[in-house]
This record gives structure tokens, C-alpha cells and sequence, in this order.
């Protein structure tokens, strides 16, 4: 992983993923519980206490910085889990997946 010299505690991986340097937390993981949430960075801590508050806010400000590709992708999720949801709540549906499986 490269570390981003502009914002501490930012490393992209080999396929552009962002995490908080130094874990195994995604940097869209902490995006995503500010959105659903609305968490502060100080709450935040208190759900990865792990993280420092410097690593909390550093991931925010990543977001903001790169907010309409996360916001796509976060988008792209909850399309992909909504679908999985209806295929699992549809008999056929599921029973059509089971056979290909």
C-alpha cells in the first residue's frame, strides 16, 4: 500500500481502495456510518476505538475530498443489496438461484 502525502493516514491499495493506515478499516466504511448515522468523529471513537480521532477525522475529510465517487459507490451497494433482498424474498427468484448454484 502507498501512503497518500497529502492526508495522513490515508494508504491506497493495489486496486484504489482507501483505508485508515495501519488497519483493516476502509475509509467508506467510516463514510458510510457517518451518512446512515449521522455520528459525530468523537462517537465514532467510542464504535472504533482503535482509531484515533486524527485517523477518524482524516478518513471524513477523504470522503468530502472524493464525496461523488464514494457517494456512487455507496449508491452502487445499496442497489446491489436491495436487489439481493427482493431475489431473496421472491420464491421463484430464490428457487431459480438455488439451481444455479
Amino acid at each position: 500500500m502507498s501512503i497518500i502525502a497529502s492526508i495522513p493516514h490515508v494508504e491506497l491499495d493495489d486496486q484504489g481502495v482507501a483505508w485508515v493506515s495501519g488497519t483493516r478499516v476502509k475509509r467508506i466504511e467510516i463514510a458510510i456510518d457517518k451518512l446512515a448515522h449521522g455520528s459525530s468523529p468523537e462517537e465514532m471513537h467510542f464504535q472504533y476505538p482503535h482509531l484515533s480521532l486524527a485517523q477518524i477525522h482524516a478518513a471524513l475529510a477523504y470522503y468530502y475530498d472524493h464525496q461523488t465517487g464514494f457517494d456512487a459507490e455507496i449508491d452502487r451497494r445499496r442497489r446491489e443489496a436491495s436487489d439481493l433482498v427482493i431475489c431473496d424474498s421472491d420464491p421463484a427468484l430464490r428457487h431459480k438461484r438455488q439451481e444455479l448454484e
